[in-house]
């Protein structure tokens, strides 16, 4: 991934009341091995965050009241009029009001200009430092300070590409939101000049409750069932770490290459309200996942989700209560 941009500007936070002071960078950060493994770790950092995924709001849709200063600043460095030094001073200036207001710690503001592939990718963070240990020439044991990439206070990134697109996508902008710090996250997305436009965890939700459906419908076999489970898990794991959203078609062609629209077709055709792209959530997805269980004649498996709602574990009695019996079940037992 080819850095074309890159800067780190630090805010000190002080001691006691003092104000947060921006100590900017004057100039770009020269290329190295090591800012490009610095890129590659704080991507795969970002990637795991919790975040909201949005767009620029547009005033003149009520979204706003006024246009987002960042859109505008994005649009005279793309120009040519504004360079790159120049636009991250300003978007720092404002995350240092931020961090004075909200924050009792000093940081590091990087900013990484990238492209990969046909795509334009810009990438900040607030990274703050850890203490740790490593080891001299003479093999002797000396402090260590590094920067904690997991301790991203704020972060965003924006796909540039999308943003610039004739007809851009309503999630074209991310930006982390930590449940621990709601004032900062919503402080942070004002600054952005940023508004959800899409429910990461909620979209995510409704695709599993579609796919638990269509299984139900084709009535599959319990091991064509895990399979299929297992590689619709695989592929939006791999898309939540690489930072891009699950398509619809292109999920549908992973879960059966014979029909690779079997699955596109059922949710069209029952109307889930799902948008083509779906930023997945890895909480949901963590949650998941198939209990199986085979001993004495009784063969068992559902997808954990539906644990506490549709099934039920008593654990007091040893019992599973079942509340929704599969069709075929049914019948088969009512003949019985």
């Amino acid at each position: 991934m080819p850095i074309l941009h890159s800067i780190i500007h630090r805010i000190d936070k002080g001691a006691g009341d003092r104000p947060a002071r921006l100590d900017a960078a004057t100039a770009e950060l020269p290329p190295s091995d090591t800012l490009d493994a610095l890129l590659e770790a704080a991507n795969k950092a970002y990637h795991a965050k919790t975040k909201a995924w949005g767009h620029f709001a547009d005033p003149s849709s009520g979204e706003g009241e006024a246009a987002s200063p960042l859109a505008g600043e994005l649009h005279a460095y793309l120009e040519g009029t504004l360079d790159f030094v120049a636009l991250t001073r300003q978007l720092a200036e404002r995350v240092a009001a931020l961090v004075d207001e909200h924050l009792s710690v000093s940081g590091e503001l990087l900013f990484l200009d990238t492209r990969f592939g046909d795509t334009h990718y810009l990438l900040l963070a607030l990274l703050h430092h850890r203490e740790g240990f490593g080891v001299d020439a003479d093999l002797s044991l000396v402090p260590a300070r590094q920067l904690n990439l997991a301790q991203m206070s704020l972060a965003a990134r924006l796909n540039l590409s999308q943003w610039q697109d004739a007809s851009p996508s309503n999630q074209y902008l991310s930006w982390t939101r930590d449940r621990g710090g709601r004032k900062l996250a919503e402080g942070f997305a004002a600054l952005l000049g940023a508004v959800e436009g899409v429910d990461a965890s909620g979209e995510t939700r409704t695709l599993l409750k579609a796919f638990s459906d269509y299984v139900e419908q084709e009535d599959l076999p319990e091991e064509a069932s895990r399979e299929k489970t297992d590689a619709l898990i695989d592929y939006a794991s791999d898309q939540a770490s690489r930072g891009e959203p699950m398509t619809l078609e292109a999920l549908s062609e992973v879960l059966d290459e014979q029909q690779p629209k079997a699955f596109y077709d059922h949710i069209r055709n029952a109307d889930y309200g799902l948008s083509p792209e779906i930023p997945p959530d890895r909480k949901t997805l963590n949650q998941f996942r198939r209990f199986t269980g085979r001993a004495g004649g009784v063969s068992i498996s559902f997808d954990s989700h539906l644990l506490g709602s549709s099934v039920e574990y008593d654990e007091a009695s040893d019992r599973l209560i079942i509340k929704q019996v599969p069709k075929q079940l049914k019948e088969q037992l009512k003949q019985r």
